[in-house]
């Protein structure tokens, strides 16, 4: 390739990097984590309007697929500022973090909430910057609702469904999360509550407080534990 073609390269990349980042050079690093960022609405079967930023489950999971598949990638790191959005997209979303069988740690910054929650507890270690926030609440929807006994039915099995997977991935009583969801003092016009930083750890729903340095190492950590099993199974196979 001649000189002047690499140059051209190069200059296309860095307006690439500035129309996309804003930024003429972003830092390139081989890693054996993958980062998985879940920001804005969680978008599902409809489409947002396009002044939301928006996070799409048909993009998502074939990155968790490539996550499964790939022998390159160690580990994941998921790192959540959500508003929450559609519950059964988030709760698939949320299904296939939980059922990757590489180490997985999420970090919460800005926002976790709503459908945000369980996306949060899903990896195998979550963490949550001092600042950030989560809001608990019951399912709810917006638009024509039919009155009838079968559609409230219907939100309770939903309700349970997401209830069911936050005591699956975290410590936190059903009691408390029931508590928590029924609060009317926390939030104006709403039922829930808001859970800042240390709070959400306090109740069993997230680990640690914690930014991105600390789960780095800890993700690091459980990749480099997962390896020595590895390693010392391989051995056992040996000698037998």
């Amino acid at each position: 390739m001649s000189m002047e073609k690499k140059d051209s390269n190069k200059t296309n990349e860095k307006l690439e990097n500035i129309k996309e980042m804003g930024v003429s050079n972003i830092p390139s690093l081989q890693s054996n984590i993958h980062c998985l960022t879940i920001i804005g609405h969680i978008e599902g079967h409809a489409v947002s309007s396009p002044q939301t930023k928006a996070t799409k489950y048909e993009h998502i999971i074939p990155q968790l697929i490539a996550v499964e598949e790939n022998p390159n990638i160690k580990g994941m790191l998921t790192i959540l500022n959500t508003v929450g959005g559609d519950v059964e997209a988030g709760l698939a979303i949320a299904e296939m973090i939980s059922s990757i069988s590489k180490p997985t740690v999420s970090l919460v910054l800005g926002g976790g909430h709503s459908i945000g929650v369980p996306l949060a507890t899903a990896s195998d270690y979550s963490y949550i910057a001092q600042t950030a926030t989560m809001t608990v609440h019951p399912i709810r929807t917006n638009g024509l609702v039919i009155g009838a006994p079968q559609t409230f039915q219907y939100f309770k099995k939903m309700q349970d469904r997401i209830i069911n997977f936050i005591l699956r991935t975290s410590t936190i009583s059903k009691e408390k999360l029931n508590g928590l969801m029924s609060e009317t003092d926390e939030i104006a016009n709403d039922v829930g509550t808001i859970l800042i930083g240390k709070e959400a750890v306090d109740v069993g729903l997230i680990n640690s407080v914690g930014g991105l340095s600390h789960a780095m190492g800890k993700l690091q950590g459980m990749i480099n534990e997962k390896e020595t099993e590895k390693e010392a199974g391989k051995e056992a196979e040996k000698e037998e």
